[in-house]
């Protein structure tokens, strides 16, 4: 966004899918691009509400939300232009059905606090569908993943076909991830193609072989260990399978899973790391024999573009997939493509081969910069839009 154009747009409400912490997805990269592109841009960054109750049915402390503070220090950004937002969830939506609501309250308040007037409203959640309702706001529905095709409860997903016909019926514009998301959400209204892409002289910079990973052959997942993805059966069997030859790696959080289930990994010799920074990440990748996709195949995994497809691809190792959307078409000699059934065999064979980096300067991975550029017409047509909300 340049500083020069009095029509760009200055004001920003992103309410995300993710907080902003050490892992970094795709809001938190656009988001970046979009700031460091105009120093005059003030964005306020909505996480995820705390949700105390659930915390305690789960066994854990309850902690409310972090509220509304500054974000640390980014190169490029100016102290002022980036704020985080978390609400606290107090009562969930069975017993409060104004959940919604309230914390759209809460947000509104927020912008207002933060000295925002009428920004444009970037939602990923779609339970800020009401946000959306609830405001003048010129909207945008950027779509990352198809809710509607993952495993939910009847009475969620009878809430996620509410918010997403109200968001794709009201948002003054649509951007989605993928190719699958383009065919199916832009059935009835016009939608843009932004997929994700990857910092990639960055990811190809040389760095030490991180301390905490493995001696030896390393088998290396890069991602959030989330049941509606990973196939956590696959990876056991993986790692069974592959003892003696090397170490199955997972570098990112763990969420959903139950205590027997990692243990379940654990004790089939997975070594599960944890989230590590954005920062870091490029030296775990470098250092791998061969890099995993260890996905389910299914309708909601058809409809991502896995981050780490970009990121993979950027560092030149071997990469070994189930045929998950993205892998299974990708034109590149470094991604082999294998059936669940075959898959533990091939990623033994893949650790006991020789692997060297193969990067091509040439290579057409699309980088973060061009991504936020897309992003930044899009939103400025969302601001200038008069479609009838």
């Amino acid at each position: 966004m340049t500083g020069t154009n009095d029509h760009t747009v200055h004001e920003l409400v992103v309410v995300s899918l993710e907080s902003w912490d050490i892992v970094w997805r795709r809001n938190q990269y656009l988001v970046t691009e979009l700031l460091r592109a105009d120093p005059r841009l003030r964005v306020l960054f909505v996480e995820p509400a705390a949700d105390p109750l659930h915390e305690i049915r789960r066994g854990f402390r309850p902690r409310p939300g972090k509220g509304l503070r500054r974000a640390e220090p980014l190169e490029g950004v100016g102290q002022d232009q980036l704020w985080l937002y978390q609400p606290t969830k107090v009562l969930p939506r069975r017993i409060d059905p104004r959940v919604d609501s309230r914390l759209a309250a809460l947000v509104r308040r927020a912008a207002r606090r933060t000295g925002l007037g009428r920004p444009v409203l970037w939602v990923n959640d779609p339970a800020a569908a009401t946000l959306v309702q609830e405001t003048d706001w010129p909207s945008l529905y950027d779509v990352t993943d198809d809710w509607l095709a993952a495993d939910r409860a009847p009475e969620i997903r009878r809430r996620l076909i509410a918010d997403e016909t109200l968001l794709l019926a009201a948002c003054d514009e649509v951007t989605v991830c993928s190719p699958h998301l383009a065919a199916s959400k832009g059935a009835e209204r016009a939608v843009t193609l932004i997929t994700n892409g990857v910092d990639v002289e960055r990811y190809r910079q040389p760095r030490p072989r991180p301390q905490d990973l493995p001696q030896g052959p390393v088998a290396l997942y890069l991602g959030t260990v989330h049941r509606d993805r990973f196939d956590l059966d696959l990876v056991r069997r993986t790692a069974l399978a592959t003892a003696g030859a090397g170490s199955v790696v997972v570098v990112g959080p763990v969420l959903d899973l139950t205590s027997q289930e990692y243990e379940d990994l654990a004790a089939a010799g997975t070594r599960l790391l944890g989230a590590r920074p954005w920062t870091e990440v490029p030296a775990y990748l470098q250092h791998a024999t061969v890099l995993l996709v260890p996905h389910l195949v299914d309708d909601f995994t058809d409809s991502l573009d896995p981050l780490k497809l970009y990121e993979y691809r950027a560092v030149g190792r071997p990469v070994l997939a189930t045929p998950v959307a993205g892998f299974r078409d990708a034109q590149d000699p470094r991604v082999t493509v294998a059936d669940p059934e075959d898959y533990p065999e091939a990623v033994r064979s893949a650790l006991t081969t020789t692997a060297t980096t193969d990067v091509h300067q040439d290579d057409d991975i699309p980088t973060w910069d061009a991504q936020g550029r897309t992003m930044r017409d899009v939103i400025e047509r969302a601001r200038l839009a008069t479609r009838p909300r």
